[in-house]
Formats: C-alpha cells, structure tokens, sequence
C-alpha cells in the first residue's frame, strides 16, 4: 500500500472535519516519524510494526506523553483507513499506549488574580490603549475559561453586548455562547470605546483585539501578557491555560454545577472536567489540615 498518498487523504478528512491547522501539523508529524520508520524496514502497516516503532521512540528517550500522543495518532490513522476498506483489519486496535501520570492543572488562587486585576486596572487609562486591552483580554479569559486560541480568534460581532455573553469557536469548530461578568463587561465596554479605535486602521480585521500596529492580536502575545502577570504572583510564570483551570476551580470551589463547568469550558466528556474536582478536593483538604484543630 502507498502510504504517503493515504496520509494525503487522511489530512485532507481532517481539515474537511474542521480539525485545526495545529492539530494537523502534528498529525504529519507523528504519521510522517510513523511512515518513515516502516518505509526504512519496508514493513507493513500492522500491529507488531507499531509496537516496534513505539519501542523505538521509547528506546530514543521520547517521553510518555510523547508516546502516548503518537500511539493516538496512528490509531486514529489506522482506524480511517480500516473504514474505507484500505486495510483488512484495524491494528490500532489492539495498541495500547503507555499510562500516564496526569499531573494536577496549575491553578492562581483568587487572591493573586486580584493581584493581577488591581495592577492591570491602575493601567488601563485611555491614556494607555495597551493597558485597556490587555485588562479586557484577562478579564475575558478569566471570566469564561475560554481557550486563549478562542479569544485571539474573536470578532467584535461575536459579543452580544446587551446580554453579556459571547460566542467562542472551539476545538472541531463547534460554537458556544459564554456568560461574563460585571467586571469583564466594564473591561470590555473601555477597550470598545476608548482603546481599540486608537489602533484601528483601515486595514484593520473586525478582530476584537488587536495589536498597537491595527493587527489581530496573536496567541504568542496573549500567551506572553498572561505569563509576565503571573510572574509577579506566588503562582509564577504560567500561561494562559492557568486561567482556564482557575476559572474551572474557582467555579466549583463556590458552589458551580459540574456539567455547567463542562458547557463553560467546551470539553467532550465530563471526565475531562472531572480533573478540576480534585484540585478542589485538594484545596479542601489543605485548608482542613491548616485550619482544623483536630487535623
């Protein structure tokens, strides 16, 4: 079977499917590093040759995560190719990656956001267009858990103003609306009004952020804003997914429903948010042990 051309076929499902261009490029990636190595044996696509390529990424040094990313990859290959008759039987099947340890997410206490909120308030001024969009930027992160690839992606239109929510495309291109709060409307309301036409140009995109130059507003530069103010709080430099968890943590410690998190934050399956439980339960539990005159 020629492979490459199927790989071909398989990335151009993938982006009729609406899978991001990230997502794709590592796709090729892991299939390219998985082709290369059957192509060099001349072996075929079966279940004792993926076995042997995840012993060779393991005897290479690659990580758990890394095989465990890979070994995902080809069985999502073998199994498109295995539904269009390409294959006889799937050897995906029967691959099993290696088990990971899921470390608990990084999560800002409230009070070092309210750090980072005061510090970021003091500078938002019409003065500063900078300062009032980047207070509207961690506001917005903050107050929906929204992914920091959904917020650079936002137009002007995607906020409904009125009702104070706004419309986010996620992972697949799948939509949801996201409720903000008084805080994050305020933010917003100034960098609309008093920061954004100050960068606009006649060239400029509908983009609700954007950049001193009139330029959509880049993950790399949310990803960099996120990390400085973090960096000057005990939680310490990290990026803009601490907020998500934050959010997500916040959420349940005051009393938020599971599924709602869930909605909120645009996962598949509740296991995924389930994780934000146990940072819960582990904030609980360390308040208990501090505080508790029987701990």
């Amino acid at each position: 079977m020629e492979l490459k051309g199927k790989l071909d076929g398989y990335l151009s499902y993938l982006a009729a499917r609406g899978t991001s261009p990230n997502t794709q490029k590592a796709y090729l990636a892991d299939l390219g590093d998985l082709l290369s190595f059957l192509d060099d044996g001349k072996r075929d696509l079966d279940l004792d040759a993926l076995r042997d390529w995840m012993w060779r990424l393991s005897d290479a040094g690659a990580s758990k995560s890394t095989i465990a990313r890979k070994t995902s990859s080809a069985k999502a290959f073998t199994a498109y190719l295995f539904e269009r008759g390409e294959l006889s039987q799937d050897p995906g099947l029967r691959l099993r990656a290696p088990k990971l340890d899921r470390p608990l997410p990084k999560v800002a206490s409230e009070r070092a956001l309210d750090e980072v909120f005061s510090r970021l308030t003091t500078q938002a001024t019409p003065e500063n267009p900078s300062g009032l969009r980047d207070l509207c930027a961690l506001e917005l992160l903050y107050a929906t858990g929204m992914r920091v690839s959904e917020l650079a992606g936002l137009d002007r239109a995607d906020i409904d103003f009125s009702r104070r929510l706004v419309r986010v495309t996620g992972k697949g291109n799948k939509q949801r609306m996201l409720p903000y709060g008084a805080q994050a409307a305020k933010a917003l309301d100034d960098w609309i009004r008093l920061g954004r036409r100050e960068f606009e140009t006649p060239q400029s995109p509908d983009a609700l952020l954007l950049s001193s130059r009139g330029k959509r507003v880049g993950v790399r530069q949310l990803y960099s804003l996120v990390a400085n103010q973090l960096a000057e709080t005990p939680t310490g430099k990290a990026g803009p997914h601490t907020l998500r968890h934050s959010a997500a943590t916040h959420l349940l410690d005051h009393g938020a429903d599971l599924r709602a998190v869930q909605e909120i934050l645009g996962h598949a399956s509740l296991a995924t948010t389930q994780i934000y439980t146990h940072v819960s339960v582990e904030r609980l539990r360390a308040s208990f042990e501090q505080a508790h005159p029987r701990a």
